[in-house]
């Protein structure tokens, strides 16, 4: 029988057969882990509609071409509407 225990901050139990016992280890500091977080589509579309224009342009910025289109079709906009 083998029994697994998720790791602690700083040491962790390794796999463990029957008859041995747990032992914790040292374990080096690393860098935390970071979590994946999935949006459906309806929370993206939300998400962008409520975003800031100075959000929009700080996307843009960074390389976010759904960003930078956005940006590009509001000042087209702006554009024509001034004449």
């Amino acid at each position: 029988m083998a029994i697994t225990v998720a790791p602690a901050a700083s040491t962790h139990v390794t796999e463990v057969s029957a008859g041995k016992r747990n032992v914790p280890e040292s374990k080096p500091a690393s860098p935390a882990k970071q979590d994946t977080v999935r949006l459906s589509s309806a929370a993206q579309a939300l998400q962008e509609a409520t975003e800031t224009q100075a959000q929009t342009a700080r996307e843009a910025r960074g390389g976010d071409v759904q960003a930078t289109r956005l940006l590009a079709r509001e000042a087209s906009a702006a554009k024509v509407l001034r004449g």
